[in-house]
């Protein structure tokens, strides 16, 4: 039998979405008799632990004597159980300084930890993730934060709607100006924010048409990798090329700055990814009002992401001439939504299709104590950093 828990989510600010739903723990105790789930007890899930409780699953406090622990965020280092398996987000792999201790908590515990992030496909696709309602989320509050800044509409905050079904009633009779929205990316939260756009009525054009046209109702763009970069040397674009050595492209966003009204930022950043345009171009010629920075890295693809916001306070300014952060909505300034968990904002909806990925791809692996995904997701197996991540050993103090 294997001992699954649902752990309690202990890192500030406090994340309210689950790994499994209480429908999804009831179905795999009926389809796989092997698994057991057991809840830890929760104030802030979601789903709370009478939901849990009444599909049959067990709620307690003690869990250490499960043997595969599931979260979402970093797990605070005082919380680990020695020599456990996790699984969550755990923000190490590019050696984040903020998560170093814990990466090393986790070594000195001889912890297996399998990172989320690090689950992918054969061809490198990532398997599980937030980020479809990352840019659900993203998407509405960019166009709520250009709502309020112009008077021209208005929408409600999505944590205010029950869950995703409601927050699309509120989009019947919008009517949004003629604006131009930008967006890039084709991974999962660009697929979001183009949910939102065709929900809204927004159209679809081509770059040539966009950048070259006025239209007369609103319209977005999307941007993939050969549309946003092209070799310095070479002019080409060559997507495996790109992702080895990004260093050697420039970015090819600068006119899209110059007839934008609304950018949906969804692209991965890492340092050597050129940036879609640098702080010196923010200039008169700059036209875009409003930027949601969906994947939110503090001067990362968007060098005037002068950090986080909060769910509640999503939206801030930045001044075209100091670059200093202003009070959204002034004149003069660029806003920028900036929030790094907007899947909280929809936690039912977005907990559930992250379990469906979960059982459909990984549950059975786990089961069977290992599979090619699983072994090229762990980065520390009982204490030891793994061969692919042997990279990390001056971070964890090896």
């Amino acid at each position: 039998m294997l001992k699954i828990a649902l752990i309690r989510e202990e890192k500030i600010p406090a994340d309210n979405r689950v790994a499994l739903t209480p429908p999804q723990c009831r179905w795999l105790h009926k389809n796989f008799p092997q698994i057991k789930v057991i809840v830890q007890h929760s104030d802030i899930r979601c789903f709370t632990d009478k939901e849990y409780e009444r599909g049959g699953v067990e709620v307690r406090e003690d869990i250490s004597d499960c043997d595969v622990m599931l979260g979402i965020k970093e797990v605070p280092k005082e919380k680990l159980i020695p020599e456990k398996q996790y699984l969550f987000f755990s923000h190490t792999k590019k050696m984040q300084a903020h998560n170093q201790l814990l990466f090393k908590e986790i070594l000195k515990k001889k912890i297996t930890l399998i990172d989320y992030e690090c689950l992918v496909h054969d061809d490198g696709q990532r398997v599980l993730g937030f980020g479809f309602f990352a840019g659900i989320v993203g998407a509405h509050n960019g166009m709520m934060a250009y709502g309020d800044r112009t008077g021209l509409f208005n929408l409600s905050s999505v944590y205010s709607n029950k869950d995703y079904r409601h927050l699309i009633h509120t989009y019947f009779g919008l009517k949004v100006p003629n604006i131009k929205v930008a967006v890039t990316g084709s991974g999962r939260v660009a697929h979001g924010v183009l949910e939102v756009m065709n929900l809204m009525g927004i159209t679809e054009v081509e770059p040539d048409e966009y950048l070259e046209r006025k239209f007369s109702y609103p319209v977005y763009v999307q941007l993939k990798g050969g549309d946003l970069y092209t070799h310095k040397e070479l002019k080409t674009y060559k997507r495996e090329h790109f992702h080895q050595f990004p260093e050697q492209y420039r970015s090819r966003f600068l006119p899209y700055t110059k007839c934008t009204d609304v950018l949906m930022n969804g692209i991965y950043w890492t340092e050597n990814v050129p940036r879609l345009f640098e702080t010196g171009d923010v200039d008169e010629t700059f036209s875009i009002q409003t930027i949601a920075d969906i994947t939110d890295d503090e001067h990362g693809s968007i060098p005037i992401n002068l950090g986080d916001q909060t769910i509640q306070n999503p939206v801030y300014g930045v001044d075209k001439i100091s670059k200093e952060k202003t009070a959204p909505y002034q004149p003069g300034s660029i806003d920028i939504m900036a929030v790094g968990n907007l899947p909280n904002e929809l936690p039912r909806d977005a907990s559930q299709y992250f379990g469906e990925q979960l059982i459909k791809y990984v549950l059975e692996d786990l089961v069977k104590g290992e599979s090619d995904m699983i072994t090229r997701a762990t980065l520390t197996h009982q204490g030891k950093i793994t061969e692919p991540f042997f990279y990390m050993k001056g971070y964890g103090g090896e």
